[in-house]
């Protein structure tokens, strides 16, 4: 005789992620408060009545950043026109893609960290950047929202990824067990994480080496024991090296390729660039 064992739909971990769309807007906010955490990243916290009904419930969302005319300090936003943004005939402004670190609407702030990687348009306003300097935030436009009920979870990221990693370790229940590898460039770039989560950290270091050239993310991936049970990989950082992470982990580790979120958060040689690396 053979016996089935059935499960119920009532018992079976809900994990299919799912979308959120947000009304898009553009703020115009001031900045609070600037804080050099480490020696190559910047906390800028924003303030002002434009950040009233912002929401980022995905711990990856990205918004869109809109830096002032370094000539002349002037900021420039869209207006919001029935087939989406209209921009005004003097042009658009510098702009590039950011995870909102923390967004406490009581207090009415928003943090943002700039990871220092070249000498381009986003870090040269952060390392210059006073309170009472403007910036723009579009967005964002949507959410990802990753469900928590895995065995285990993976993140795996570089320094622009800090802000996620951070935000997804907040939210991760008590108990729920977490793997971070983190790549920064030395030991003085290391920044601390606060989880209810049982937390097993590895910070990887460049030491010196310039960022997207190092391999040391994924030999550090290649070394590392991966519990057992379902898992879920999130990887944020150069396109190139989330590419080869997904696929170690797809091609090696026999990780569901429909529980993998691989993003490309920048590209080296490249300017404003989002890779998704799906199958």
């Amino acid at each position: 005789m053979t016996d089935f064992t059935t499960t119920s739909a009532s018992t079976t971990p809900e994990r299919t992620p799912r979308r959120v769309r947000h009304e898009l807007r553009f703020r115009q906010l001031t900045v609070k408060a600037v804080q050099r955490v480490t020696p190559h990243l910047i906390r800028i916290t924003l303030t002002g009545d434009d950040l009233a009904g912002f929401t980022s419930p995905g711990f990856d969302d990205h918004a869109k950043i809109f830096f002032p005319d370094a000539a002349t300090g002037q900021l420039t936003l869209p207006a919001m026109g029935p087939d989406g943004p209209v921009w005004p005939a003097s042009g658009r402004p510098t702009m590039r893609d950011y995870t909102p670190r923390r967004h406490d609407a009581s207090a009415n702030t928003l943090e943002l960290d700039f990871a220092l990687h070249d000498a381009g348009p986003a870090t040269q306003w952060a390392e210059q950047a006073r309170p009472g300097d403007v910036l723009g935030v579009g967005g964002p436009r949507g959410s990802f929202i990753v469900p928590t009920a895995f065995d285990w979870h993976l993140l795996i990221g570089d320094d622009t990824a800090l802000p996620a990693i951070a935000r997804r370790l907040a939210e991760l229940p008590a108990g729920a067990q977490v793997v971070v590898l983190a790549e920064v460039d030395s030991e003085a770039d290391q920044v601390p994480f606060e989880t209810q989560a049982q937390l097993t950290l590895k910070w990887v270091h460049r030491n010196g080496v310039e960022p997207g050239l190092s391999p040391v993310l994924l030999d550090a991936l290649k070394a590392t024991e991966l519990p057992p049970g379902d898992f879920h990989a999130w990887v944020g950082c150069e396109s190139a090296i989330a590419k080869a992470l997904r696929a170690h982990l797809v091609g090696e580790r026999g990780a569901n390729p429909k529980w993998i979120r691989a993003s490309g958060y920048w590209r080296r040689g490249a300017a404003a660039t989002h890779d998704t690396h799906d199958e």
